[in-house]
């Protein structure tokens, strides 16, 4: 199995709670990079953190949940390496793993219900890289980023 990090703000607190029993289950290591409730908090430092996880080894993958999921993909991508992709769709997750090799999953708990989150984690996490010409392009995002 494989080490996750995972964070959000607390309009995602109850998913993220949801999705650290159900991957627990399976067998994850889980890093919790908080929130811990549903007191009002700023997504950005749990978002970061989850990426700094995944940039530096630490976490295979990556996971941040909010309202929207928007805000969350933003900050998360702001850390140099990730690539946060918002899945509020099954065609969505498979295809940011299939053809971005996304390696952080953002999702709005106030978009989706809980079942169709655990499928696009499930899908998220099932789905491997196609490689190919989809490697060039996303090398050709990685030199985007170092650019900058």
């Amino acid at each position: 199995m494989s080490r996750i990090a995972i964070g959000s703000d607390h309009a995602g607190f109850d998913l993220k709670s949801r999705f650290i029993e159900l991957l627990s289950g399976r067998g994850h290591e889980l890093i919790d990079m908080g929130t811990d409730s549903t007191e009002s908090v700023d997504y950005p430092p749990f978002c970061a953190a989850v990426g700094r996880a995944v940039r530096d080894g630490d976490a295979d993958a990556g996971i941040v949940v909010g309202g929207s999921g928007q805000g969350e993909q933003l900050a998360a991508n702001k850390v140099r390496g990730v690539r946060a992709a918002l899945c509020n769709d099954l065609y969505t997750a498979r295809m940011a793993r299939a053809h971005n090799d996304a390696n952080v999953l953002s999702i709005g708990a106030r978009v989706v219900g809980e079942g169709l989150a655990e499928e696009i984690l499930a899908l998220f996490l099932a789905t491997p890289f196609e490689g190919g010409r989809h490697a060039r392009r996303v090398a050709q995002i990685s030199e985007l980023e170092a650019e900058f």
